[in-house]
């Protein structure tokens, strides 16, 4: 763990990082990359040791409610957070002004501020949006290996529908060759439906690889999937984006579920739900059609 003084907590798009580095030990983890600017061990935690400081200091000045979304670079939930509760602290002052809150992880350490977000929802409007990748246990338990799998994550979201706060599912990345198939989407699928989510969101059907996540990814290829890299290298090169062979397919599989069962679909409507401060109202009855 590195304890670091930041500057600034809070984007000028309303994103919040508390931490940097991960555990979790996703083998396809963009935030590994270089672009990034993290020079040191990616499982050395950076620590923002004044993140409740800041966000109280920023949030005080606004007049203007708004979504303050945390996830995108970092889980706010990794194991660390366990003993020092700093998502949890940044989410009580969250709640104290009034503002809403969207979460993006993969971990059922959020079961902790369920009372939490519950206050936030009822007071303003409160998302938790949780990835899910991967539909057989075992696959999972290699491809996300310090995490709760998928099943424990599905049941983190039937736990959200009880307490009527609304959920979003990050169906990505889907790795070429590997996860990519009608059983897996489906599988998945079956666990949003049965969780009553309210949208899904997939960036297409693929991944992403550039310098520093791009050669964690292939070792773990070699290490779990001996011959994959050599295909991978044969198809893509060093491209920056790998879309499925079955991408078509599975897009088309997953919009029409959506639409059958009233979920929203895709980046423009997911993110114009979540970013949306507005929608206040009515949050008993999201789970009600």
């Amino acid at each position: 763990m590195k304890e670091i003084v930041a500057k600034s907590l809070i984007s000028g798009k309303n994103n919040m990082n508390i931490y940097r580095g991960c555990t979790h030990g996703c083998i396809y983890c963009d935030s590994r990359s270089e672009v990034y600017g993290k020079t040191y061990d990616f499982e050395d935690i950076e620590v923002k040791v004044n993140a409740m400081e800041l966000i109280e200091k920023e949030l005080s000045k606004r007049r203007k409610k708004s979504m303050i979304v945390t996830g995108a670079m970092t889980d706010p939930y990794i194991p660390l957070e366990k003993k020092l509760e700093n998502t949890r602290k940044c989410l009580e002052i969250i709640e104290r002004y009034g503002f809403g809150a969207a979460l993006l992880t993969k971990s059922d350490l959020i079961l902790r501020d369920i009372d939490l977000l519950k206050r936030i929802n009822e007071k303003s409007k409160c998302v938790v949006q949780m990835t899910l990748t991967t539909f057989d246990e075992e696959l999972c338990k290699l491809l996300e290996p310090n995490v709760c799998t998928t099943k424990r994550r599905f049941e983190v979201l039937k736990e959200m529908q009880k307490a009527n706060i609304p959920t979003i599912v990050w169906l990505t990345p889907i790795l070429p060759f590997i996860n990519d198939t009608e059983e897996n989407i489906l599988g998945i699928l079956n666990y949003c439906k049965e969780a009553g989510v309210k949208g899904i969101i997939t960036f297409g059907i693929g991944m992403t690889l550039r310098y520093g996540n791009r050669e964690y990814y292939y070792k773990k290829l070699e290490e779990y999937f001996p011959n994959l890299k050599r295909e991978y290298m044969k198809k893509y090169g060093s491209a920056y984006g790998l879309k499925s062979p079955n991408s078509g397919k599975l897009s088309k599989l997953i919009q029409s579920f959506c639409k059958e069962n009233n979920m929203l679909y895709g980046e423009k409507e997911v993110f114009n739900y979540v970013w949306d401060f507005t929608e206040q109202d009515g949050q008993l009855s999201l789970f009600d059609s």
